[in-house]
């Protein structure tokens, strides 16, 4: 990757043709000069890339790579500083979004908070539990402390888990990814976004027209 794309400037169509859909552009990165990062998607391989030629930009690619391993369960594509896969071989689209936001704007040793996480509108501490079931792997949300609309709120996170992990509805508060397998730093990601759906559409448009006026100059706008 380093010797292409200090050789010469590599054209926006080559970049799409070498290595697939781009599922995300992080426009600033806040731990490496604010360089903007995508994600590409080609035959069950993920590729982070970058225009920026600044010194150590390599590197920084390594430990943003190192992050979607850490954080998210994917596994390091040997050979490569900038490549990975999930054991599945599937994209998981949109919590892979989560995943790479999370992975470029954290700091490089961040690791995902153990335990249950703070409900927005309501007293709970929320979690989500894995157990295999019938040959494939589902998670339930839970919840720690009272509220008097605890049923609703359990039905709402697990609305915003099926929207942002685009998981599949399983049985009451039983989620599970389409490919059955075992993700839980996916999940784990995704719980914090699906507390509080309206604000995370809020974020999510301001970054998508951020993005916009990024690559604008480039010719393309990233997938929605």
């Amino acid at each position: 990757m380093a010797e292409s794309r200090t050789t010469e400037r590599v054209k926006v169509a080559e970049v799409n043709q070498r290595y697939g859909e781009c599922l995300e552009l992080v426009t600033m990165d806040p731990n490496f000069h604010e360089i903007s990062v995508s994600l590409f998607f080609k035959e069950g391989t993920f590729t982070l890339w970058t225009y920026s030629q600044k010194p150590g930009v390599d590197e920084r690619i390594g430990k943003i790579r190192s992050q979607l391993v850490a954080l998210g369960g994917m596994e390091a594509v040997a050979g490569t500083q900038s490549q990975a896969r999930f054991p599945c071989g599937e994209v998981h689209a949109r919590p892979v979004k989560f995943l790479t936001m999370q992975a470029v704007e954290k700091a490089p040793d961040y690791s995902l908070p153990r335990g249950p996480v703070k409900d927005l509108r309501s007293p709970l501490m929320l979690d989500v539990e894995a157990a295999a079931e019938d040959g494939r792997w589902v998670y339930r949300v839970t919840a720690e402390g009272e509220a008097p609309n605890l049923d609703a709120r359990l039905r709402a996170v697990t609305a915003g888990l099926i929207r942002y992990g685009e998981m599949e509805k399983a049985g009451d508060q039983l989620v599970s990814f389409p490919c059955g397998n075992r993700h839980d730093g996916l999940a784990k990601i995704v719980l914090p976004y699906a507390r509080n759906v309206s604000q995370v559409e809020d974020t999510l448009d301001a970054a998508a027209l951020r993005g916009q006026m990024t690559t604008g100059t480039l010719g393309f706008t990233p997938p929605t």
